[in-house]
């Protein structure tokens, strides 16, 4: 089968395990790369022995299908959309855009072109949030009657080397970690329906303490503590926390889904791996799932191969924009909320992504 070919663009931090990944999935095979600086794509490329150039370079050449977007959050919207009307299908990294009518745009183009648009993140793609989805599906814990999920950090400023962005419109805690949340709560419980939330800046300065700008002090324009209700279409309800404030650490439960019949551990949303742990109602122990799914190591990728191969068979693709622009319009209406003070009631809804088959090899999608 011949694969997909795909174009980066984007080389900073993410780009590295992208790279790496490029080639190893069936259907996708990432061949070039772009950056606005083009001397960083062109080391980039050197590194993993493809192409590199300028953004107008990649998008016009006409062996690229498929692009990767991997800039950052607050031009995700406008590369997607340069992209889809060069005729590219487009998967973009989370989020899909800053705002709901970014979002929104995004898809209505793809719509107009006839061409696909996927996102991250594509962790629940993973053999463990896999196997807690299949889990579920066999009725392990009964009917699922509520969720909590808690991201609890405090911030990015002590190790990443340009950490101003998360600080700023399209950063938080919300829209920099709440994707894998909110994306692994929906792939296990169904869409959402409806939010509430309460928000706050507990820090509005902070200082870097890594290199290269140790010192230098940020102004925090975005809550860092978002604190979110989630009523799901299917009946349960969820609880989330994410946070860049906690400052003494956290023993939380990352994600646990609590039944009629039992309680499962789920997986840190972040990884595709980890331990899946199940409690059946009656009982005082708790037990290791093990994995009955492949790729539990970092595939980050595996979503836009999911994509390409969908393309290709004209099923549809799990990482989808549909989901994404319904976990944006959550993450969107937890902080308008919290602004409001009222309810917010969803308008967007997503098909629940399909479960990947037991019995596939690692690397391998249908």
């Amino acid at each position: 089968m011949d694969k997909i070919k795909v174009g980066i663009i984007g080389t900073g931090n993410i780009s590295s395990i992208y790279l790496q990944n490029g080639s190893k999935f069936e259907a996708a095979e990432v061949v070039a790369c772009a950056d606005l600086n083009v001397e960083r794509a062109l080391a980039k490329a050197d590194e993993y022995g493809i192409r590199g150039g300028s953004v107008e370079e990649l998008l016009a050449d006409p062996e690229i299908g498929m692009i990767i977007n991997l800039t950052i959050p607050q031009a995700h919207a406008s590369v997607s959309m340069q992209a889809l009307e060069a005729g590219k299908h487009v998967y973009v990294e989370k989020p899909l855009g800053v705002t709901l009518e970014e979002g929104r745009k995004v898809m209505e183009l793809a719509a107009a072109k006839g061409l696909r648009v996927g996102c991250a993140p594509d962790t629940f793609l993973g053999g463990g949030i896999q196997t807690a989805i299949k889990v579920i599906a066999d009725g392990w814990i009964g009917t699922p009657v509520s969720a909590t999920a808690f991201m609890m950090s405090g911030g990015h400023e002590t190790w990443h080397p340009d950490p101003a962005f998360y600080y700023q419109r399209g950063g938080g805690p919300m829209f920099d970690m709440g994707p894998y949340y909110l994306t692994a709560l929906v792939a296990l419980l169904g869409p959402i329906a409806k939010v509430s939330g309460s928000t706050r800046i507990s820090y509005p300065e902070r200082t870097i303490t890594s290199a290269p700008k140790y010192g230098e002090k940020i102004q925090v324009e975005v809550p860092t503590h978002v604190a979110g209700l989630l009523e799901f279409a299917e009946g349960p309800i969820g609880t989330i926390v994410t946070s860049f404030d906690i400052k003494g650490g956290s023993e939380l439960p990352l994600i646990e889904i609590h039944g009629s019949e039992g309680t499962v551990q789920v997986p840190n949303p972040n990884n595709f791996g980890g331990n899946v742990r199940l409690r059946r109602a009656g009982s005082k122990e708790w037990f290791d799932v093990p994995p009955a799914f492949p790729n539990t190591e970092n595939s980050r990728g595996i979503g836009a191969a999911d994509m390409a191969k969908a393309i290709m068979t004209g099923r549809a693709h799990r990482a989808s924009g549909e989901l994404a622009y319904h976990v944006l319009e959550a993450m969107v209406g937890i902080h308008v909320a919290a602004e409001s003070g009222e309810r917010y009631v969803m308008t967007s809804d997503c098909r629940k992504p399909a479960p990947l088959p037991l019995g596939l090899a690692p690397l391998q999608l249908d």
